[in-house]
């Protein structure tokens, strides 16, 4: 039986894979007219994401941020041919890298255009992905249901994924369907009226 889609519309299709010991969001985003398509996250279990990258024609990774669970797969996928975008303040953090992924760099896939965009704070190079034309938002580790990703108690770091949060993404329409690196879907407008809960309890 063919796996269900975690999202679909017209002219495309989204799969979601849950992978490793930390449970990473693994997100494959496929233009459904031309069959091309992009990993989000290379995060683990190489084997089963060669085989998706195989069978949904997965030519390219985006990279969220650089922390080690959402890159154990790196090495792989580039060993395979598959070219490995990260913003340039974590390209250190990864095994090898094909390319940069700028501050509002637009990258097709297919007929489809995905904006990335910096939120530095949870890492000084993490980036959200905003697929135009449709309510996607992939957040990495920087939104979750309930609040932003862990800044480790650095207060300079927890002011600025606030700040990013703020006027980055909740400046996005409430719509937008927010996939983050780890657990379950939120909205922006669910998230948006907690902000200044989260400024107040620290974290």
């Amino acid at each position: 039986m063919a796996r269900p889609a975690h999202y679909a519309a017209s002219g495309i299709v989204v799969e979601k894979f849950v992978v490793g010991p930390f449970e990473n969001n693994v997100y494959v985003v496929r233009c459904t007219r031309t069959g091309e398509a992009v990993i989000v996250d290379a995060a683990n279990e190489h084997d089963l994401l060669l085989g998706v990258a195989r069978a949904t024609g997965v030519r390219r990774v985006l990279t969220t941020h650089g922390h080690w669970d959402h890159i154990q797969a790196v090495t792989a996928l580039r060993d395979a041919g598959i070219d490995v975008g990260v913003a340039a303040a974590d390209a250190e953090m990864l095994p090898g890298y094909d390319f940069v992924i700028g501050d509002d760099d637009v990258i097709a896939v297919g007929d489809l255009r995905i904006r990335a965009i910096h939120n530095p704070g949870h890492t000084p190079g993490s980036t959200s992905f905003l697929v135009e034309g449709h309510p996607l938002l992939l957040t990495g580790d920087t939104l979750f249901p309930g609040g932003p990703g862990n800044t480790q108690g650095d207060p300079t770091a927890f002011a600025e994924i606030l700040a990013s949060i703020d006027r980055r993404l909740f400046t996005l329409p409430g719509d937008l369907l927010v996939l983050p690196g780890h657990g379950l879907d939120t909205t922006l407008a669910t998230e948006r009226p907690h902000l200044d809960e989260w400024a107040a309890r620290g974290w």
